[in-house]
């Protein structure tokens, strides 16, 4: 999809930058204390710090998982809405970074918070789909990803951005789950809208039928006893219909 091929190359690009240029990292990466102190200098970091990586395994598995769910998101969403929605994830991971370890002078670095936030747009969008753990046992997406997401907290060593997880993983709930209800009651609304409009239209059709069925009625009797012999009732009718049938066309 465009914006994932985007970002794999964009990822892999910058994390090429930072191996020939390793102060890069310091400058991009999203160090707290310095976005604070020298505020409002460094309002690039909450969204630099998501192309930056610590590793070969660290931007090969953040950049597999994005292929692997981010995909399907995104061709769900559409590009315009999933990058927003990455951008955002990445972003609130970073929020609630500087919030919680606001005196750190360390960067913090990667796109594991906007990933966090496509795995828990996954497990909203597919929860019965069935992931192949170690290629061999399906477990069902809803078990899965929290399992996942668990034993990665449990297990996790110090040098972990736990914070920037959870900031992408609620951040992701809350515009899942509400974005998900607003667009199926916006759906809903359609269908109700469509089914009235089809009530509408089956209702003018009866009526039509019944002032053609009317019409026809009385232009028998008029080739059975002529036009002059016909009630007054009945011309007025015919005046009527075609009044309705001329303003009809008219509109059309």
């Amino acid at each position: 999809m465009p914006f994932i091929k985007l970002m794999l190359i964009s990822n892999g690009v910058m994390f090429f930058a930072q191996y020939l240029y390793p102060p890069l990292t310091g400058a991009l990466g999203l160090t707290p204390a310095k976005f604070f102190s020298e505020f409002p200098n460094l309002l690039y970091q909450p969204l630099t710090y998501m192309f930056m990586h610590g590793g070969l395994g660290h931007i090969f598995f953040n950049m597999f998982a994005l292929w692997m769910f981010g995909t399907e998101i995104e061709a769900s969403l559409g590009t315009r809405r999933f990058a927003k929605f990455y951008f955002l994830a990445g972003i609130s991971g970073a929020v609630l970074t500087m919030i919680v370890h606001s005196s750190q002078p360390y960067p913090t670095i990667g796109a594991s918070a906007a990933i966090y936030g496509v795995l828990v747009a996954y497990w909203v969008m597919f929860p019965n789909r069935h992931l192949y753990i170690y290629f061999l046992f399906p477990v069902k997406v809803k078990y899965a990803i929290p399992g996942m997401m668990l034993l990665g907290f449990l297990f996790s060593s110090g040098n972990i951005a736990n914070w920037a997880h959870l900031g992408g993983v609620l951040f992701g709930l809350v515009y899942m789950k509400t974005d998900w209800r607003w667009t199926r009651l916006g759906r809903r609304i359609k269908d109700i809208k469509y089914q009235r409009q089809e009530a509408k239209l089956e209702k003018n059709r009866m009526k039509a039928e019944e002032v053609m069925k009317k019409v026809d009625e009385i232009l028998d009797k008029i080739n059975q006893v002529g036009i002059d012999n016909i009630s007054k009732a009945d011309r007025k009718f015919l005046e009527e219909a075609s009044d309705r049938l001329a303003d009809k066309n008219i509109k059309d």
